[in-house]
């Protein structure tokens, strides 16, 4: 089996050939390149976050203070960076994280994003915010296997129509984001006025689901007014607690993933109330600012998980961070901004060479530092 990091060997021999890259290898360059292709409205939907961004931003920094040990003359010729995630068995522990706004990004932005989960076998967590339907966003993944991500809305029966939907479409797991049943305070959306969803996009699950069309047509409305105004108070359920967790697990057979804890408490309350995995994430700071770096929280999840998956997602920006949050206990982790970059620079071929970089950085970093898998990793991580 070809190891992760050829993808750097073939950018060297199509350099003996006079052959360059045309997409930017640093995240740096890549932001760049994605943000000039970005409408600025759009833009600053993606790269902005709540407050001044000080949460978003130590996020990313956060991942400076922990640093790898390498291991001399480990045998590490060969890497197995192999996973098992709720009944998956998948090549890498690289997941999309779910990004409500690819069709905006990009025409088709989320069937372009899913057909490059099918060609690098990288997941995608489908956002319930979608351009595209979810049943043609799992089709254009493949044969990669991919997870629904919901956004439990106030009316049940709508939040069990999208589960069944999402079932019978293929996808192999639930991830239910806890930490958005109401807008952050995001000064740069703010400033544009800008909420895509309130011009009628990436409402394409709403559109086509039986139970909001009944609601719909109850409504009276039929135009595009109606169904925002239907979606705005739908959208979102302020009255959840940890009571619901029996609900959410009668909803579905499939495994069902809590994304937005960062407590170790709050992990084993979801573990107890029968789940089976945890996100670790605080939404890359997009949702609340002033909070702890998702990073510095990971450690004590995954204790309290006892063995349970626990997906890392927040201020992933590169194959080193994958390899951090790894050694830090995380089952997976999940990437979104940087491929959304890629996505707006260059379409599909910019996520799969997002993709496919992060992955050659991971297993090359792991490669000269000795570790021939993930479990080798695991208490190699220390403080800087």
């Amino acid at each position: 089996m070809a190891a992760f990091s050829d993808y750097q060997l073939g950018i060297y021999l199509q350099g003996v050939a006079g052959v360059a890259p045309d997409l930017p290898m640093s995240y740096a360059e890549l932001e760049r390149a994605g943000s000039a292709a970005m409408d600025p409205a759009v833009l600053g939907y993606v790269a902005g976050g709540a407050g001044d961004e000080s949460t978003q931003t130590a996020n990313v920094t956060a991942f400076e203070g922990f640093g790898l040990m390498p291991r001399m003359l480990a045998g590490a010729a060969e890497r197995d960076l192999s996973i098992d995630l709720v009944g998956m068995r998948l090549p890498s522990p690289l997941l999309l994280a779910p990004v409500g706004v690819l069709g905006v990004v990009a025409e088709d932005g989320d069937l372009q994003t899913a057909r490059a989960s099918a060609v690098t076998g990288v997941p995608m967590i489908a956002s319930t915010l979608s351009e595209a339907p979810l049943e043609a966003v799992r089709e254009a993944q493949g044969g990669t296997p991919g997870l629904f991500q919901l956004y439990p809305p106030a009316d049940r029966a709508l939040a069990e129509s999208l589960v069944h939907r999402a079932e019978a479409a293929g996808y192999g797991a639930i991830v239910i984001t806890l930490d958005t049943w109401i807008n952050g305070w995001r000064p740069r959306d703010l400033e544009r006025a800008y909420l895509p969803m309130l011009q009628g996009k990436c409402l394409a699950n709403y559109l086509t689901d039986p139970r909001f069309r009944t609601l719909l047509a109850e409504s009276g409305g039929t135009g595009g007014e109606a169904v925002v105004r239907l979606w705005a108070s739908l959208f979102g359920n302020p009255t959840m607690t940890w009571d619901d967790l029996a609900w959410f697990r009668s909803m579905t057979s499939l495994p069902i993933l809590l994304k937005g804890i960062c407590d170790p408490d709050d992990a084993k309350r979801a573990l107890d109330g029968g789940m089976d995995g945890i996100v670790c994430s605080n939404h890359g700071g997009r949702q609340a600012n002033g909070g702890i770096p998702a990073i510095e929280c990971l450690e004590p999840v995954v204790a309290a998980a006892e063995g349970a998956p626990v997906v890392f997602d927040s201020g992933v920006r590169s194959g080193v961070d994958v390899v951090k949050a790894l050694g830090l206990g995380a089952t997976a982790v999940a990437v979104g901004r940087p491929y959304v970059h890629g996505l707006a620079a260059a379409g599909q071929r910019g996520v799969e060479h997002v993709v496919r970089s992060l992955l050659a950085e991971a297993d090359l970093t792991m490669a000269v530092d000795g570790y021939r898998d993930i479990a080798a990793l695991r208490g190699e991580i220390r403080r800087r």
